[in-house]
């Protein structure tokens, strides 16, 4: 027997592309819409209201739309509790559980609506008294109260801003044809926003970022003030203290362009040193490591955390080799009100950081690949603005930026 259930979205619905994207999915799902009432918002900052009676072959088809459509803002006119089953053990939930989006959620408990804490994707919610909160599957518990279907949820995407900074023209594509010096003039825009309202910036970074010259305008930027919490594999790490201890990279000397006689053992070098020592830290206090990324870290007291892998050489010391650990590592250090994200060609855990992210923080990914910007996109991340340029060239005129403005 068909079944029906009307329903009301609020937002920048035309713009935004929500409008027609709500309607092709009813349509996809072989089902029906009618629109019930429409209030078109009549200035930019005003939103519009939509109320549409949906018509499905069943009730299984039905609640398979409502939980489709819950991505766009849409939920059920009449207002429900939201429904929470027992997890029968641990990491194993039912079958029909809520999975979560990065986008802000409320859940109606006891006739109360409740905003859901740590909001990230490809999670679930746990309720337990007055409280809900986001949770991987590996971290629920037997008997932990899991919301499942669709009933008493709301979910508020974020819809584009018209003028985000000036970045509106930015973010629709991915391009390599625009200028690098009008991007970073608009990312330095934003840092000093994200700083100017007491937030926190965290920067995700590969190896790249010290094999294209970048290093030290990078440091530049940890000195200026601008960069809270360093996320990276142990390949940044390596690569930049050989750097800082012989002026190499994978043993191409930096200055030069051209490779150093035994230079293949430089990284090795660099992390026997630090082992020497015990870990970066007391390599920077006993004198051994005197300049670079993760010498300004430990000198500004720049947040860091070094999450390992199998191709790791080594690794150094402080390199998280736990995957779970090192995951919670990072989600911890993003959760210390961090409003903005820059990602410096690091794909694997640029994509990894973005999955822990909610929709309203920022990111800006910068890689001379622009199939990276477009991963994090189609995974989820759709509030990333990027830069495809060289890595090197874009910290450089970071730096200049930033530093100029500090000055002035």
């Amino acid at each position: 027997m068909p079944a029906s259930e009307t329903i009301e979205a609020r937002g920048h619905l035309i713009d935004s592309g929500h409008l027609s994207a709500i309607m092709d999915k009813v349509i996809e799902l072989n089902s029906n819409y009618e629109i019930v009432r429409f209030d078109i918002g009549r200035t930019n900052d005003e939103v519009s209201r939509i109320e549409m009676r949906l018509t499905a072959p069943s009730e299984a088809a039905l609640a398979d739309l409502l939980q489709e459509l819950t991505v766009f803002g849409c939920s059920p006119i009449r207002e429900s509790d939201v429904v929470a089953r027992p997890a029968e053990k641990d990491r194993c939930v039912p079958d029909d559980f809520y999975s979560t989006t990065n986008y802000r959620t409320h859940v109606r408990l006891a006739g109360r609506w409740i905003e859901v804490q740590h909001q990230r994707m490809d999670a679930v919610i746990v309720v337990g008294g007055n409280s809900a909160e986001c949770r991987k599957l590996r971290d629920v518990r037997a008997g932990d109260l899991v919301i499942c279907g669709h009933e008493g949820l709301r979910v508020t995407p974020e819809f584009r801003e018209r003028d985000r900074l000036g970045f509106a023209f930015m973010s629709n594509d991915v391009s390599s044809e625009r200028r690098v010096e009008a991007s970073v003039g608009r990312i330095a825009a934003m840092m000093r926003d994200v700083k100017r309202n007491g937030g926190r910036i965290a920067v995700v970074a590969g190896p790249v970022v010290v094999h294209t010259g970048g290093a030290e305008y990078f440091s530049q930027l940890i000195r200026l003030g601008y960069v809270d919490v360093v996320l990276a594999g142990n390949a940044l790490a390596v690569h930049d203290i050989e750097y800082a201890l012989s002026g190499t990279s994978l043993g191409i000397d930096l200055a030069a362009g051209a490779p150093v006689d035994q230079g293949h053992r430089n990284h090795m070098v660099a992390i026997n040193a630090i082992n020497r020592a015990g870990s970066i830290r007391e390599a920077v206090k006993r004198g051994v490591l005197r300049s670079g990324i993760m010498y300004e870290c430990v000198k500004q007291g720049v947040e860091y955390v070094l999450a390992g892998s199998i191709r790791d050489d080594g690794p150094l010391p402080d390199t998280v080799m736990d995957l779970v650990q090192a995951q919670d590592m990072y989600a911890a250090a993003l959760g210390k009100n961090v409003q903005m994200v820059l990602m410096l060609s690091s794909m694997l855990h640029g994509i990894g950081v973005g999955n822990m992210l909610p929709a309203w923080v920022r990111v800006v990914c910068v890689d001379i690949n622009p199939a990276v910007v477009t991963k994090l996109s189609d995974r989820g991340s759709t509030q990333t603005i990027g830069v495809v340029t060289d890595v090197g060239l874009f910290l450089h005129h970071l730096a200049m930026r930033l530093g100029s403005q500090n000055e002035t």
